[in-house]
């Protein structure tokens, strides 16, 4: 009965802006009108990434609840972790709305958000307060009138640091005017110096564009080695418009799904061979195959979201679900057994 009412859902959703229907989608989650299968876990799916516990490895990516105001339900519909956000030390709106475009064409999306959020108060106070199913982390962002970006980072995360399991440093969002200057070797160094001395016990992730050179990704593997990050998620959204067939392929921001597959998955699969620490894949997860792909390119973990605006929420499930059976079926005992087992084709 749920999955039909979802897809009914679904298919109402796309017939209204799609921010309107994303803000919908928030408030059927909070009214329990979604499916909330509950921790999906089991031996082979149980997972420890970067000191934390996962139940299953198929988390979701942030910016599907920028505010905290799911966090919840999000822990009970089937992932294994959960990141909101991003949070930037001062509310600001945002770009000017329309800033969010569906391209079902090419089972994608384009946003130009711009780190539209309430503030880290509003913000640390949801996470304080919010029963909590699954580890739960906080994008950090920086205000886009900041005269020292780079501090704003530091800012969120002294503040919020006590009450979320991992925090992002998240300098890869195309949609802040030179946000991703910070990805470069001395500016990343100085920031993610700033937020490891507020961190307390917090493991620090860091996210990076699918749009850097092998110069520059060599560049950010060693700042991030040096400065000690918990692991990194690669990647953000792109830049690229490469093959795209939608009509809104050429609005500005930033692209995620089914075509970021290949190109972060590449990245995923190059970073796997310049660090040591835990790697998060993010970009056109929307199968279990896929998510074993990049695994098996050497993610620790996955991260989705543009997927559920074609698939629904159900489809967290049957992710974790299938790829449970894809590590049975191939005799991998742990997700970890499996982790850059097949990294090869993607170099």
């Amino acid at each position: 009965m749920m999955a039909g009412l979802e897809q009914l859902g679904l298919a109402a959703l796309r017939r209204v802006d799609p921010e309107t229907a994303h803000g919908l989608a928030l408030t059927a989650l909070r009214r329990g009108l979604a499916p909330q299968p509950g921790v999906v876990t089991s031996d082979r799916l149980q997972s420890r990434v970067a000191g934390l516990d996962l139940p299953n490895p198929v988390g979701l990516a942030a910016g599907f609840d920028k505010n905290a105001e799911a966090v919840g339900p999000l822990g009970r519909a089937g992932f294994g972790f959960v990141e909101v956000g991003a949070a930037t030390p001062l509310p600001q709106p945002g770009n000017p709305r329309p800033r969010l475009f569906r391209l079902s064409e090419d089972r994608a999306a384009i946003n130009r958000f711009g780190f539209n959020n309430d503030g880290m108060k509003a913000i640390s106070a949801r996470l304080r307060s919010a029963p909590r199913h699954v580890p739960v982390g906080l994008n950090l962002g920086a205000n886009k009138a900041s005269e020292d970006r780079a501090d704003d980072f530091a800012k969120v995360m002294a503040h919020v640091c006590k009450v979320v399991d991992f925090a992002t440093v998240n300098v890869s969002s195309p949609n802040t005017e030179r946000l991703r200057d910070l990805q470069g070797p001395a500016a990343l160094a100085a920031l993610l110096g700033g937020v490891m001395e507020v961190r307390g016990e917090t493991p620090v992730f860091l996210k990076i564009a699918p749009d850097l050179s092998a110069a520059e990704l060599a560049d950010v593997a060693a700042v991030a080695r040096e400065a000690g990050v918990d692991a990194i998620i690669a990647t953000n959204t792109t830049l690229s418009r490469e093959g795209l067939t939608s009509g809104h392929a050429q609005e500005a921001g930033g692209l995620s799904g089914q075509p970021l597959f290949e190109r972060s998955t590449r990245v995923l699969a190059a970073l796997s061979t310049q660090v040591d620490m835990p790697l998060i894949g993010v970009g056109g997860v929307a199968s279990a195959a896929q998510a074993y792909a990049k695994i098996r390119a050497g993610a620790s973990a996955v991260q989705l979201y543009t997927a559920l605006v074609y698939g629904g929420l159900s489809l967290v499930q049957q992710i974790a679900e299938g790829l449970d059976a894809l590590l049975a079926r191939d005799g991998f005992a742990t997700v970890a057994e499996a982790v850059g087992t097949g990294r090869e084709p993607w170099l």
